[in-house]
């Protein structure tokens, strides 16, 4: 199936303006949402000679009551939700216990009480519709619990794909899809200052981003190679030994 009227949120930089190019190189209708609005007007002003239609929206995630109204409009000006792609994120942490908090609690509120938010209001269209693809951007630090300042990060991340999992059992074999990609090193300002070889290009972690949510699978790590086997070292290793690779 193509879904063509696609939402996405933190649409502004990284992933999420990659995925917008991306989709409307193909031609399809796109609502996107940030909070930086005068990015996304420059980012649909970019896209609309491509894209079948361009819609765009000011979306703070962590202002929790606003989110049903904004998919709400966009949903009207669209015609209609086929996918919605739970995509804003936040980097931020400090390790625990060292008086810095707010960052972490920021980012444990965006991440993931900001993203179930983005989900109920997701999955009331689509229920009503009885229709769509609700597409989670986990992370592959969702895998295993990372130490220091990236603990609260891996914690929201988890969560999220937890939903995910609960969500597809709930959903299973009905028209409503549930997906939970899990991205590994790509380069985007939220991987700034990272230095690993297992770091991707933008160019090639987005194409591997669509194509792992339009296949609708289950669970992606991407891009596939390596974290595919990464992702099964994580998930079965014994703890002395994955302790060494996060």
């Amino acid at each position: 199936m193509t879904r063509n009227r696609i939402l996405i949120t933190g649409a502004s930089s990284g992933l999420g303006e990659g995925m917008a190019k991306a989709y409307a190189a193909q031609g399809r209708a796109l609502a996107l949402c940030a909070r930086r609005t005068d990015r996304l007007d420059e980012l649909k002003a970019e896209l609309e000679p491509q894209a079948a239609q361009i819609a765009v929206a000011h979306l703070d995630v962590t202002d929790l009551p606003t989110i049903p109204a904004v998919f709400g409009r966009l949903r009207q000006e669209l015609g209609g939700l086929d996918r919605v792609i739970v995509n804003a994120g936040l980097g931020k942490g400090a390790p625990i216990g060292t008086g810095k908090a707010h960052a972490n609690i920021e980012t444990v509120q965006t991440n993931l009480v900001g993203a179930l938010a983005q989900v109920e209001a997701a999955l009331e269209i689509f229920r009503e519709q009885n229709s769509g693809h609700l597409v989670l951007i986990s992370s592959m630090s969702a895998v295993r619990g990372l130490p220091k300042a990236q603990a609260a990060y891996s914690a929201s991340k988890a969560g999220l794909s937890a939903l995910g999992e609960g969500l597809q059992a709930e959903f299973a074999g009905s028209p409503i899809k549930i997906s939970v990609i899990l991205p590994g090193y790509i380069s985007t300002d939220i991987n700034a200052g990272v230095k690993t070889k297992l770091m991707a290009d933008r160019d090639t972690g987005v194409k591997a981003l669509v194509a792992a949510i339009d296949a609708e699978r289950a669970r992606t790590p991407v891009p596939r190679w390596p974290w595919t086997a990464v992702d099964l070292a994580l998930r079965h290793l014994p703890a002395a030994v994955t302790r060494r690779m996060v």
